[in-house]
């Protein structure tokens, strides 16, 4: 059974719009490559929580970079299927412990034509989860609501580019900077249930140089202060 306090989700997912979260869809000659995310709520030893991976370092693109578990869509998968699938490989989660209870709508990344389908999911009966393959994520975490919906931990995170946009400090030295597609999410989803207080002057961090490594929107993000790479 879902507990309350994970309502306002419930309720929310069923009335959220694609422009609620960001103004870009793919175009109907895009042809986008498509992918799924979890987003996974728990209840740890800090309360309500979210499961986030953190890319290896050593990664060619995106290096570092924080982000719901996800990936591909493989043939014949939906995005249920895939997003489940890609939280089992890289964290070791039991998909049969999750109960998948909403879909967002679609979501596209314009520099890299890639169309993302959210599925927010409650973690009914938990299971161990850790680094499965270490070339490919560094660290799994559980980050606590509170250090994404309180002023203490959000900040705002400068690209190279130009582009501004929401950002948080999370780990267990909250040292680590989650920010780009997967902070847009989280601001544009915990703003629209009513979750997140009001900060009006969360401080300016520049993205730190490991994270932009091989990164292949440095030169491509538009320069306007946006969430999920958009102009407000």
């Amino acid at each position: 059974m879902r507990p309350d306090w994970l309502r306002p989700i419930e309720e929310g997912a069923r009335e959220i719009s694609v422009h609620d979260l960001t103004r870009f869809m793919p175009p109907e000659d895009s042809d986008p490559r498509r992918g799924a995310v979890l987003i996974l709520f728990g209840e740890g030893e800090s309360g309500p929580d979210l499961l986030l991976t953190e890319r290896a370092h050593h990664m060619r693109s995106h290096p570092g970079q924080i982000s719901f578990p996800g990936g591909s869509i493989d043939p014949g998968e939906t995005a249920h299927d895939a997003a489940l699938r890609e939280a089992e490989e890289e964290t070791g989660l039991d998909p049969a412990g999750v109960d998948v209870f909403a879909e967002l709508p679609e979501l596209w990344l314009p520099p890299s034509n890639f169309a993302v389908t959210p599925l927010l999911a409650w973690w009914e009966t938990e299971s161990p989860v850790g680094v499965v393959d270490p070339d490919e994520v560094h660290e799994v975490m559980r980050v606590p609501i509170r250090d994404l919906v309180g002023p203490q931990h959000r900040i705002r995170v400068e690209h190279p580019s130009g582009w501004v946009g929401p950002g948080y400090l999370v780990g267990e030295a909250n040292d680590r900077v989650l920010w780009g597609f997967t902070a847009g999410i989280i601001a544009r989803l915990f703003d629209f249930v009513g979750w997140a207080e009001q900060v009006d002057d969360a401080p300016l961090r520049a993205l730190p140089a490991h994270m932009l490594q091989g990164d292949p929107t440095r030169q491509q993000l538009p320069r306007q202060n946006t969430r999920l790479g958009e102009d407000r």
